[in-house]
């Protein structure tokens, strides 16, 4: 992965303290609630916990906990 990756975040509008990050411009995964998901804007891989980095890579996607 580059070290210029970023990421985009994404907030549950109806549960405010999860963000969800993709890689930048993979767009949303298939959620059954796609449509609370709002973009919250872009990341830079190195303002992010590893372990965030991580489960994008192993799994297209990761929640966090955002309190």
């Amino acid at each position: 992965m580059s070290e210029f990756a970023a990421y985009d975040l994404y907030i549950n509008d109806k549960k405010p303290a999860i963000g969800l990050y993709v890689r930048k411009g993979a767009g949303l995964p298939d959620l059954e609630d796609k449509e609370d998901w709002v973009f919250d804007g872009t990341c830079a891989q190195d303002l992010l916990p590893s372990s965030v980095v991580e489960a994008v890579k192993a799994n297209g996607h990761a929640f966090r906990d955002m309190d």
